[in-house]
């Protein structure tokens, strides 16, 4: 008969969970993990690099000054993304929790930080899979012969057969974009109903989705072999052909000639950090629940150097590629012109001594070209190679209209770059989509209620109900809708919990305490780089953002752009009220979370639940001692918030994700109770 065991042993064996072999299961080994560090390296590229840097951070260089917006650029990734991106890497690594579980564990009155990036990230994968929902539409539209955007449809007046007037007019890839795509209504007010087409898209795209995170990262990791690597294949593709392609020298040196003077705007560095705060996926929660999956002795810091450095060289290369192939539009688009004046000029017998054969292009240009009052004077339009460079469009109006409408000049092969452009925005935006929910379905799978423990069932319920909110983007005024959202629920919000977790690792939690943690991980103290970053630059940089942004978005009048029936094009309108309050809505629903939670916390009304004996190694990342001495200061014992920092300070630090063998009992009597009544 086996011999009974004393209190003290059936204690540690509850504290410390033995397998079958009686070895004491570490902590790694007790939260799931990534298959190998490339799927983890792979996801947290793929959430970082997303579609704003082939479609925002091009747009954002052509509109700043070309290769001088590359020096705020490069600023802001030193003293604002690479230092948060270690930040979030590190916290999570250290706590072994997602989002809302690591704030509650730095401080319990910042778990509200937590909570308000699982709401931001809800809201964000609500409207990001509409774009992924948009792409799908055209890439399913490229598997054709001749590809629907790259000619007008005909109408018939009397005797002549002519284009439609609208698409004449507009161009046939922005009447495709408005007309066929989205079937855009005159406001957000008028909804025309559901557009079944982009409805069986949007289930498509989620059906997809949920098939990727079921699982959680033992499916979602396995699917970054695709998220990650396609989207470079194919870039490096695209660079081959539009390097080759003539005209692309012409928008190169216009995208990397520097125009310092505009380094003067004060618009030029907001931008710029900007760009780096959302092109790094700060403040969703995503990178702190990738990286609570990581071994506990896995340098964060290297990591954190590694994925800011791949960000900015896909951001320059996907800028290479964009306006090698923008410069060869541009080009097609001036020749054409002058071929249309020249024709223009010789049909008409404007000049007798000018003719088909005698007005050549070069004569052309010594001619006419450089006269503008001569040309205004014909009705001819002013051919410019640089302004046709100027005209480059951000977003949405980039990849569906002016890079489709240079992907036409392709020929016989445009079906196939056409397919391959989409099928990489596809891979870029279902790759920021999964780090996108993480931050919501990490934070939920940590509360460790049961019905959270089956992940199926969790992300087939986030599924279903983000699809069901995404009708409003298949309507008539669905892009409206994305413009709302993306606006106002990713914007503030996002820079407000930045703020708040680089002043909750810097202030509250501490520099000095948070470094000592780091040390444990990688070896060695971060350098005093970070240190001063994280404490001082990063914070004042953020307010300054969140100020400027505040200034951009709610102290002028809210508007937003509607297609024109008349004149063929957007144009600026005002929201109506609802909409206004639902833009609120957008913002407070996650911002309040911060103050809330603190707030109820402080009151008593919402307190935070500590870890039980059995789990309390997996779950608090060796810091039982300060959330005990939180529980005791709620119920008892009447200690400030320095009070419970400077115990925690002082107590023993334990780099093996064991508790002390004999702490004291003062601070565990309910947990030597519970292991008590267990017997």
């Amino acid at each position: 008969m086996p011999k009974s065991k004393n209190l003290d042993e059936k204690d540690a064996e509850l504290m410390h969970p033995l397998n079958d072999d009686g070895v004491v299961i570490e902590m790694e080994s007790l939260r799931p993990a990534w298959g190998s560090k490339f799927q983890y390296f792979g996801m947290v590229i793929s959430t970082a690099v997303g579609l704003g840097n082939v479609w925002r951070f091009p747009y954002l260089c052509q509109k700043h000054g070309g290769g001088a917006f590359l020096i705020p650029y490069l600023i802001m990734l030193f003293v604002e993304g690479m230092p948060l991106l270690y930040l979030e890497f590190a916290a999570g690594q250290h706590f072994r929790k997602g989002s809302m579980g690591t704030w509650n564990l730095v401080h319990p009155l910042l778990g509200g930080v937590g909570i308000a990036s699982a709401v931001t990230s809800f809201i964000v994968g609500v409207y990001y899979n509409a774009i992924i929902m948009w792409c799908l539409f055209y890439l399913v539209h490229s598997f054709t012969g001749m590809l629907p955007w790259s000619s007008c449809p005909m109408e018939t007046q009397g005797n002549l057969t002519v284009p439609l007037l609208e698409c004449d007019v507009s161009g046939p890839t922005s009447y495709f974009w408005y007309r066929n795509a989205l079937e855009i209504s005159t406001s957000i007010e008028d909804t025309q109903g559901v557009k079944w087409k982009m409805l069986l898209c949007l289930i498509f795209a989620w059906g997809v989705v949920y098939a990727c995170i079921w699982k959680g990262i033992k499916s979602s990791g396995k699917v970054v072999y695709i998220t990650a690597s396609f989207p470079y294949i194919v870039l490096f593709i695209f660079l081959g052909r539009g390097v080759t392609l003539r005209g692309a020298g012409d928008g190169l040196a216009h995208m990397f000639t520097p125009k310092l003077e505009r380094l003067q705007d004060p618009q030029v560095w907001l931008d710029a950090a900007t760009q780096i705060f959302y092109s790094f996926g700060l403040g969703f929660g995503g990178m702190i629940g990738f990286s609570s999956y990581n071994p506990k002795k896995n340098n964060c810091e290297k990591d954190a150097i590694i994925v800011s450095i791949v960000n900015w060289f896909t951001a320059i290369l996907a800028s290479v590629v964009i306006f090698s192939v923008l410069g060869f539009k541009a080009t097609v688009m001036y020749e054409k012109c002058i071929f249309r004046n020249i024709g223009t000029i010789t049909s008409n017998n404007m000049f007798p001594q000018w003719n088909a054969t005698t007005l050549t292009e070069d004569v052309y240009l010594r001619e006419f070209h450089s006269n503008r009052d001569l040309i205004k004077s014909l009705n001819l339009t002013y051919c410019s190679l640089e302004e046709d460079l100027d005209n480059a469009a951000q977003g949405t109006g980039l990849a569906f209209i002016v890079f489709t409408e240079a992907v036409n000049e392709f020929g016989s092969s445009a079906p196939f770059w056409s397919i391959i452009f989409f099928l990489m925005l596809l891979s870029l935006g279902f790759g920021s989509e999964f780090g996108t929910l993480e931050g919501v379905t990490a934070s939920l799978y940590d509360l460790k209620h049961s019905i959270f423990t089956r992940k199926w069932l969790v992300s087939g319920t986030l599924c279903l109900v983000s699809m069901l909110i995404g009708l409003l983007f298949v309507l008539g005024s669905g892009s409206y809708w994305v413009d709302l959202f993306d606006s106002y629920g990713g914007s503030f919000p996002l820079i407000t919990i930045a703020l708040v977790e680089s002043f909750g690792i810097g202030w509250v939690y501490g520099v000095d305490r948070f470094s000592q943690d780091i040390k444990e991980m990688i070896g060695h103290e971060p350098h005093r780089y970070w240190k001063i970053m994280w404490k001082f630059v990063a914070p004042v940089f953020i307010a300054i953002l969140l100020g400027a942004t505040l200034v951009s978005k709610f102290l002028k009048p809210i508007t937003y752009n509607v297609y024109s029936y008349t004149e063929f094009k957007m144009v600026a309108a005002g929201y109506p009220w609802w909409a206004g309050a639902i833009a609120a809505f957008l913002v407070l629903s996650s911002v309040l979370c911060i103050p809330g939670v603190a707030l109820l916390r402080k009151l008593g009304y919402f307190k935070f639940e500590g870890p039980t004996a059995k789990n309390i190694i997996v779950e608090t990342g060796g810091h039982t001692q300060s959330t005990a001495a939180f529980l005791k200061s709620d119920n008892d014992s009447g200690h400030n918030s320095d009070d419970i920092n400077d115990e925690y300070i002082t107590s023993e630090r334990d780099t093996s994700c064991a508790i002390p063998e004999r702490p004291e009992r003062v601070k565990f009597d309910d947990l030597m109770q519970n292991a008590e009544s267990k017997l």
